[in-house]
């Protein structure tokens, strides 16, 4: 059903965002333009103001709220409803407490999902440049082995997120062949080490979109097979579920978009966080 393992997910006490998914670097400063000039330090007036005691300290690393008992009772008690009946209003109102309740709400999620940007960004290096993540050009490996369309799928996946041990490492992977896979079948004479910008989009869209959907079955898709009424019930919802998350990261991608975010802008990895950032917002607002 998308996962290779059920899970009743992560229980209380346990942070939300633990150490493998911390917050990415800060973005670099963009370069001063060539004909900008700086301040001459002359001509700016010396300050006789002395720090103040009560001045705060400069903000250190973020910390991660803790996980509380029963996170996830609202989200399990709508989805129960859906595995049962289908009907998408309760399936809004699952996703939409998962977000709220579940990980405490649209930025502490954002900040959960870092490694779906910065996987995402590494996705779409290999898939323009042919080049994985340390520079080794992946084209020729691939050539030199003779290797045919499923074997390029699977070094790209190694190049762009290679085993860690994590769940989290597993699920990615798992988003990278999938997206790989719909990318070939939407664009049939793609070079997956060579896509153009639509296709390029296309792929970092759908990569996205089903890492979330991968984490929210990593979490609840115990809920689903327990109270759907068969087995073919269940794979059906979790369809449905897949479905309604890639949906609402198109519409995160479009509202990004329409704020002026681009993926050449700042890079895929800004794109993609802002695009999450929208999402997750969507699923709240059916709570509000």
């Amino acid at each position: 059903m998308g996962t290779s393992q059920s899970s009743s997910g992560p229980g209380a006490g346990v942070a939300l965002v633990p150490p493998w998914a911390a917050d990415l670097p800060p973005e670099p400063e963009p370069e001063p333009e060539p004909d900008s000039v700086s301040p001459d330090p002359s001509d700016t007036e010396p300050s006789d103001a002395e720090p103040s005691d009560t001045d705060d300290p400069p903000p250190g690393p973020a910390t991660s709220p803790v996980a509380v008992p029963g996170r996830f009772r609202d989200a399990r008690r709508s989805l129960g409803s859906f595995a049962r009946r289908g009907d998408t209003v309760d399936l809004r109102r699952a996703v939409g407490h998962y977000v709220s309740s579940g990980y405490g709400g649209a930025s502490t999620m954002g900040r959960r999902l870092a490694a779906t940007s910065a996987t995402a960004s590494r996705l779409g290096g290999v898939v323009t440049s042919g080049q994985s993540p340390d520079g080794t050009d992946l084209r020729d490996q691939v050539l030199a082995s003779g290797a045919d369309a499923n074997q390029i799928v699977d070094a790209i996946v190694e190049a762009v997120r290679p085993v860690d041990g994590t769940q989290d490492a597993e699920a990615s992977r798992r988003a990278v062949r999938d997206a790989l896979s719909d990318l070939l079948e939407q664009f049939p004479g793609a070079d997956p080490l060579a896509l153009d910008a639509a296709q390029r989009d296309f792929v970092i869209e759908r990569y996205t979109a089903l890492d979330v959907y991968n984490r929210f079955a990593l979490d609840m898709q115990r809920t689903v097979i327990e109270k759907a009424p068969d087995a073919t019930t269940a794979l059906s919802r979790m369809k449905q579920i897949q479905a309604y998350i890639r949906e609402q990261v198109a519409a995160g991608f479009r509202r990004a978009r329409d704020r002026g975010a681009t993926p050449t802008s700042r890079g895929v990895a800004a794109m993609v966080r802002s695009a999450l950032a929208e999402t997750l917002l969507i699923f709240e607002e059916y709570l509000g």
